[in-house]
């Protein structure tokens, strides 16, 4: 694993690696820690849906695929807090299609986290637009748009909105605008299949 990208992103090669990220509480745990930082079992038991013991079993697993660590002791130097080692993480079907088992374990993960984020939109519309102020909500929203590219031409508008977000992901906390708020934004790349490739885009 290494991260080398714009976003300073975990890039996860290891099809071992991604079949142990592949579990709604792994997932759950990695998120909150990248979200709010460090934390012990027993916080994040209660977000991530078990309890501290099985909580603790899932961060050691983690661990030992290198995506989270052992962070500086809190109040409490007895209980063990955890930090996830970058603010993301990104992993890709091998390029040799030989691989079935990174082929797998990419696909797998991959659904994996289709399903976790899958109701993303409908509980923010639900839960948080309402709530918005007139400039936020007049910026939030939904893009749907289709090209018709290369897979090299689709790797280059990746690498180019990357380029654009790494200022904004990658600054540190005290160089935020005071008026700044978190903002997701979800980038769904789904190529179509063969029968979907004709005319124009739209």
């Amino acid at each position: 694993m290494n991260s080398s990208n714009h976003l300073g992103d975990v890039e996860i090669t290891d099809p071992h690696a991604m079949r142990a990220l592949a579990h709604p509480v792994r997932l759950a745990i990695l998120d909150h820690l990248q979200r709010h930082g460090p934390a012990t079992a027993t916080q994040l038991a209660p977000h991530v849906g078990a309890t501290p013991t099985v909580t603790s079993w899932h961060l050691r697993h983690l661990a030992g695929f290198g995506l989270i660590r052992d962070s500086e002791p809190g109040p409490d130097r007895r209980k063990r807090r955890w930090e996830a080692v970058a603010r993301g993480f990104r992993f890709e079907s091998p390029q040799d299609p030989a691989d079935e088992e990174g082929q797998a374990a990419a696909r797998v993960l991959s659904q994996q986290l289709f399903q976790r984020h899958a109701d993303v939109p409908s509980r923010w519309a639900a839960e948080v637009e309402p709530g918005l102020g007139t400039a936020w909500r007049r910026m939030a929203g939904l893009a749907n748009t289709r090209v018709v590219v290369s897979a090299d031409e689709l790797a280059a508008i990746e690498d180019a909105i990357e380029r654009v977000l790494a200022p904004y992901v990658t600054r540190d906390p005290e160089e935020r605008p005071a008026d700044s708020r978190g903002v997701r934004l979800m980038r769904y790349v789904l190529p179509e299949n063969d029968e979907e490739q004709a005319g124009p885009a739209s």
